[in-house]
């Protein structure tokens, strides 16, 4: 009697912890910014530009 009893507790107390069911887990993705390359590279193009116009009008 008292296997019996215990299987009953056991197959209730199964039954409770798989009520839910497996989902799957939701997963946000990182947000990635990308630096646009032509962009980054030309910032020392107008200075030099710049340096090159003054020393052509003071000539």
């Amino acid at each position: 009697m008292k296997k019996l009893a215990l299987a009953a507790v056991v197959s209730i107390a199964a039954t409770s912890a798989f009520a839910g069911g497996m989902e799957e887990p939701i997963v946000e993705m990182p947000v990635v910014v990308e630096e646009d390359a032509a962009t980054t590279g030309t910032g020392w193009v107008v200075p030099l530009l710049l340096i090159a116009v003054i020393a052509a009008a003071a000539s």
